[in-house]
């Protein structure tokens, strides 16, 4: 079985077409035949081929609000069942977490302006940003991922991109390249705000970090900033987490009640009278993010 390759694909450079998924596959740039996303639970997600076969997609470009698989009528693209957390789905989870970046494909798709009429096109490289779970269209629970086009694609990389072996010394090459992205400001003074209302100690744990200069914490936004999610950058918007917890809070691996009883472990959020956190930021990260199965 070959092993998986994460970023470009020597000799083949964006805007190439493929006549067919076989095609595809034969360049190694997205090898299922018939599976919309290429990669494994443990190693992440290499490629993924978007062709607006769910209805929940939605492709802006350098933007892509991607859908997971799973629960698709195939006949009418509509959503008969909930996606689990699974296969596909974890992969691109897992890219999200790991920093690994994703091949776009687009296929046919004649709503789309960013896609071609017919074959398949590599479109480059893209990071998925964060990930989340909501109710589609026809009312099944989805997963969504929102993927960023990444400048740009010559990455300078090795042909296998893998672990080289040189006098019996397993090497990387290091790969060096610059990456323009547009984000979102957030308000330093709200940072700082909720940090020094809680003395730098985690909400969760109550652990204060310290440094050789200052203690540490960071600023986590329940509700996050920006599309789709659009929550606003305020005091009750913001929970004071060491980097653990904001990682865990971040990508769904704890959540909270709404009375701010912990789910993902024991205890309850420690939270100061004078810190009126909103209840529906709260609901909306455990709807979205929290996945108790």
């Amino acid at each position: 079985m070959a092993k998986r390759l994460f970023g470009a694909i020597p000799g083949i450079v964006e805007g190439d077409l493929f006549k067919t998924r076989l095609e595809l596959s034969a360049g190694h740039v997205h090898a299922p035949t018939q599976a919309g996303i290429s990669g494994s639970e443990k190693e992440g997600a290499d490629s993924i081929v978007l062709s607006g076969g769910y209805e929940d997609d939605l492709d802006l470009g350098d933007e892509i609000i991607y859908t997971g698989h799973g629960g698709r009528d195939l006949i009418t693209g509509k959503q008969t069942t909930n996606q689990p957390m699974t296969r596909g789905n974890l992969a691109l989870a897992l890219n999200a977490q790991n920093g690994l970046p994703v091949r776009v494909i687009r296929g046919p798709n004649r709503v789309s302006p960013h896609a071609p009429l017919s074959g398949y096109q590599y479109d480059g490289l893209y990071q998925v940003k964060d990930y989340w779970q909501g109710t589609g269209r026809s009312g099944y629970t989805v997963w969504r991922y929102r993927l960023v086009k990444i400048y740009p694609e010559n990455i300078n990389q090795n042909p296998s991109n893998l672990i080289q072996e040189v006098d019996g010394k397993s090497l990387y090459q290091t790969r060096r390249f610059e990456i323009t992205t547009q984000r979102i400001i957030r308000d330093t003074a709200l940072s700082r705000q909720v940090k020094a209302l809680y003395n730098f100690h985690c909400q969760v744990c109550q652990i204060r970090l310290t440094t050789n200069s200052a203690p540490y914490a960071e600023a986590a936004h329940i509700r996050p900033l920006g599309r789709p999610h659009e929550g606003p950058d305020a005091l009750s918007n913001l929970l004071c987490l060491c980097p653990n917890h904001h990682v865990q809070f971040d990508f769904g691996g704890i959540a909270l009640q709404d009375n701010l009883e912990l789910l993902g472990q024991e205890g309850r959020l420690h939270f100061l009278g004078k810190h009126q956190i909103n209840l529906d930021f709260i609901r909306y990260h455990r709807e979205h993010f929290w996945n108790a199965s």
